[in-house]
């Protein structure tokens, strides 16, 4: 799997070179054929090849053979590409002094070669500094013409070393990336060669398996066969307040992968729990937990606050904060995957017991930590009987159909293997799914399976769950096991999982497609296969957040450091460091550990970061992915632009900064950096994006950035340019240089840019709206217009023209002045509207109906005081699912109950301040109606 992951990057290398409009190097065609022939032929090897040591912990010597050749290519060529642009960049800044009448006689370069069209190095002295100096690095970077003979060099290359030629003070680089290459691609040869002596042994078992594609949609939901039983009695005890009105932990204790947690989401997800309980909030414990991250979620839940707003609280004033929100209510909580007392012992004491029934319910593997929890109650889970497990494995793999007769027996072998443990079952049902419902096929699965089945409990789960993984095709084992970079129980946002596999190069390029619509259709791969969970559907039914099953995450770290796919620092063995080029530093790392990990990883390339501390800038040169920064979490961010910028190789940095005032020139040298995720509080000037080319995606965060004209308006076309966030587009307009923009989110654009972007999807304006938004490209998706600073008005017009747009599914507006109070639609509006949003909007009077929204699923409305009632038409809508309402008035809160009790389907949430009318709304609670009393 690392073998064909470095091998892919190799390939991705290559392509980047050949289609950069400057590339930084030159390589010979001849190599380059050489190169794209041979890393083709062991691809296609791999990709029908079964390793004979895929069943034990050991690594195949002809996998790791495979992979270091490939990384080999890899060093070589990258490390050219460093040494060139250093030089080149000394130069460009030796001739600025010089052509500024600086002193320079201090400064000498030895003569150098870098191709035959160094002629070109003259520029205008009336150039700026970004300009000028993209024209000369761009000089040195054209191509050789692909009939140019093979360049001059020594007649003994095979025996030089890697040092550049000097003949008599001049330096030729040419010639030693020619021989540099020269080397590695012999070695790639003869592993080529031994590749082929093994796969005339082995072309019968590679045929065994075909892999068929299946129709249908992603398996989502998480079925729940076999614990009707204790369903009920745990309802039961969470509910019969009663009889005991202390407050009490529900341990449910089993062995990874029995079923404990998709257990208490059931129960946490039945509308009963919602309406018996004033309080409803579920954390994550894991084995390294924070005790401030904890308090900090419980707190968000509970009191529906942001996180962001208690950035600045102390650990202390959290906990007591939740403390005084709890008192004197109902609450029940979900503690999922503790592993310790002495995560309990830190919480406990905050939650107070105001003998009303509140409950605490945690899920654990630890036998005696549930009787340190409760003394007189634990619900421990049981392996499934036959029956139960071969029902589980039906509906897994056949839904509402049933196994066909000549397969059933063999289904049940393989299912009996399983011994029971759910986990297992669905997770060898995910690979069924996908292979050939033929005997042959499942009689190999059965096989594999009772190999393992007197394994003891967890090391026979793993052994169960490798045969699923053994059995995923070659492209997408990387996706799976990059799973393990990730900390444990951690929901990972799939815009990020995405940016994160593109920059990794392990991707197999699809034509016509791009490399995230490519990773978009892995990850649904590996969630159809029960590898992946859906942990969040975003707004319109996309997969925003997912994860792994702890279990699976095992798996994941202990294929990635057999195979030396990555090293986690703290868990793999501290062997090869010299070699590793893929670094994990977990959360509650030391510093210490870190320093000493990073000192001796020189061939590192990528740093993907969890702690919250700063760590070190990392000492390769090499690196290429740098990840010490994530949306979703917070920490301390202090690294300097000038250190981050040292990494000429880079395709993704997501870092916090200190403070700055704009991204520096030195920028522009970073020749291939696809993803730029920037974190600092004072806005930046960004202009010097315009110098590169290969941006796929921009986002800053917290500061308000902005992008002006390039240097003498020295525009470059962005033509991989997908995503910008976080910009102020005042000074700009650059709506013809970004033509496949498909999101964007700024605070100010200027007029008319929209104009020019077909291909937007979408488009998010928290800055003044109006008359700057009245033009909507008809490819738009997601639509949100407005900030919580200020008020605009939405016009009729522009009404209009958004409910024209055919592909909208998502509008949000935020402290829109509707014209007049009125809003009203009309037939052949919002044709694919699936959600709507309305915050602080000034809103009277809505009138509509049911088919003027055919679509909508979900409606939000935030403060929006004015209006007297929600349409009842609004419950007629054949699709509607969902309404919540945030402190709204009175009257749309009891127009919302009128529609739950007449469409039963539709959940209504409603979230009120705490005065006597509320409270006596929340007497109409109902299992599809829901009131909570917001006390602060």
């Amino acid at each position: 799997m690392a073998a064909y992951a470095a091998l892919t990057s190799v390939m991705h290398i290559l392509d980047d070179i050949k289609h950069h409009p400057s590339p930084p190097i030159s390589i010979h065609q001849q190599q380059f054929e050489s190169l794209t022939q041979t890393v083709t032929s062991l691809q296609q090897f791999l990709e029908t090849y079964n390793s004979p040591v895929s069943d034990t912990n050991e690594a195949n010597p002809l996998d790791i053979r495979i992979a270091e050749a490939a990384y080999a290519v890899q060093d070589e060529i990258e490390s050219h590409i460093v040494d060139t642009i250093k030089l080149r960049r000394s130069i460009a800044t030796d001739y600025i002094q010089i052509d500024s009448g600086e002193e320079t006689s201090e400064t000498h370069h030895p003569q150098i070669d870098l191709g035959e069209d160094t002629g070109a190095f003259a520029g205008s002295s009336n150039q700026s500094k970004p300009t000028m100096w993209s024209n000369y690095f761009g000089c040195f970077m054209k191509p050789r013409a692909s009939n140019q003979s093979k360049p001059m060099i020594c007649p003994n290359y095979e025996k030089c070393q890697m040092e550049p030629i000097d003949r008599g003070g001049t330096i030729n680089y040419v010639d030693n990336l020619f021989r540099g290459l020269h080397r590695v691609i012999e070695d790639m040869q003869l592993v080529k060669k031994k590749v082929m002596e093994v796969s005339q042994h082995v072309v019968e078992a590679q045929l065994l398996h075909r892999s068929v594609s299946t129709c249908g949609g992603l398996s989502r939901s998480s079925v729940m066969v076999g614990f009707d039983d204790v369903l009920l009695e745990i309802m039961h005890k969470l509910t019969n307040g009663q009889d005991d009105r202390q407050l009490q932990a529900i341990p449910i204790v089993g062995m990874g992968g029995i079923g404990k947690t998709t257990l208490a989401k059931h129960v946490y997800a039945q509308p009963f729990i919602k309406k018996h309980f004033d309080i409803c909030a579920w954390v994550i414990i894991s084995q390294n937990f924070d005790t401030r991250e904890i308090l900090c979620e419980l707190l968000s839940q509970a009191n529906k606050k942001s996180k962001e707003e208690m950035s600045e609280m102390s650990e202390n004033e959290i906990g007591l904060a939740l403390h005084k929100y709890l008192f004197n209510r109902r609450f029940i909580i979900v503690m999922d995957d503790m592993w310790s007392f002495d995560a309990w012992d830190k919480i406990q004491h905050l939650l107070p017991d105001n003998w009303n029934g509140s409950r605490i319910v945690v899920t654990t593997r630890q036998s005696k930590l549930s009787s340190q929890l409760n003394n007189n109650y634990c619900l421990r889970l049981k392996l499934l009987d036959d029956v139960s497990s071969w029902d589980l494995f039906s509906n897994s793999v056949f839904g509402e159909g049933s196994c066909p007769l000549d397969l059933e027996e063999i289904g049940k072998k393989i299912v009996k293997n399983c011994r029971g443990l759910p986990l297992a079952i669905v997770v060898v049902a995910g690979l069924l799914k996908k292979l050939e419902r033929t005997k042959e096929s499942w009689e190999s699965i059965r096989k594999n399976s009772s190999s393992v089945v007197n394994s003891a409990d967890e090391d026979f789960c793993l052994k169960i769950l490798k045969i699923s993984y053994n059995h995923l095709p070659v492209y997408l084992k990387p996706c799976f096991l990059y799973m393990g970079v990730f900390d444990e129980d951690r929901a990972v946002r799939v815009s990020t999982l995405v940016k994160l596999w593109v920059s990794e190069g392990f991707l197999r390029p699809i034509s016509g497609k791009s490399l995230e619509t490519s990773a978009k259709e892995y990850l649904n791969e590996l969630v159809d296969r029960n590898l992946i969970l859906v942990h969040e559907l975003g707004s319109t039914g996309n997969i925003k957040y997912c994860k792994v099953h702890d279990l699976l995450r095992d798996l994941c770290c202990r294929e990635a450091g057999k195979q030396g796919f990555y090293y986690v620092i703290g868990q793999h063995k501290s062997q090869a460091l010299n070699r590793q080029h893929c670094v994990v530093i977990p959360g509650g790392t030391s510093k210490d550990e870190v320093c000493d990990a990073l000192q001796s990883m020189p061939l590192a390339r990528t740093l993907v970061c969890h702690s919250d501390e700063v760590v070190p800038v990392p000492e390769s040169r090499l690196l290429r992915t740098l990840k010490a920064f994530d949306t979703d979490r917070s920490g301390s961010h202090n690294y300097l632009f000038d250190d981050l910028f040292q990494f000429l190789n880079s395709r993704y940095l997501a870092v916090g900064v200190q403070r700055v005032s704009e991204i520096p020139s030195s920028a522009t040298f970073l020749w291939n950096l696809q993803t730029l995720i920037i974190f600092h509080s004072t806005g930046v000037d960004a202009s010097y994006i315009w110098e590169m080319p290969q941006l796929r995606h921009i986002e800053f965060h917290k500061g308000d950035s902005y992008i002006s004209h390039p240097p003498n308006f020295h525009f470059i076309v962005m033509h991989n340019l997908q995503t910008l966030k976080g910009v102020n587009l005042s000074k700009c307009p650059f709506g013809s240089y970004i033509p496949n923009i498909k999101k964007l989110a700024v605070s100010n654009i200027v007029l008319g840019n929209l104009k020019s972007m077909d291909k937007l999807e979408s488009y998010r304006c928290y800055g003044p709206c109006g008359k700057a938004n009245t033009f909507f490209p008809l490819s738009l998706k997601k639509l949100s217009l407005g900030s919580h600073t200020s008020h605009w008005e939405v016009t009729q017009q522009m009404l209009e023209k958004i409910s024209a747009l055919p592909h909208l599914q998502k509008l949000k507006l935020e402290r829109a002045d509707f014209e007049y109070g009125v809003w009203k639609t009309s037939e052949e509006q919002f044709p694919r509207l699936k959600f709507l949003e309305l915050k602080w909007c000034h809103l009277v009077s809505w009138i509509t109906d049911s088919s003027h929204i055919p679509c909508l699923e979900k409606l939000c409305l935030y403060a929006i005081k004015e209006l007297k009632e929600i349409p009842c038409e609004i419950g007629e809508i054949p699709t509607m699912q969902s309404i919540h309402l945030d402190y709204c008035s009175e009257s749309v809160v009891e127009s919302a109950k009128m529609i739950a009790e007449e469409q039963d389907e539709i959940q209504v949430r409603a979230m009120l301040f705490n005065n006597s009318n509320n409270q006596a709304l929340r007497s109409l609670a109902s299992p599809n109606f829901q009131v909570e009393i917001d006390y602060f």
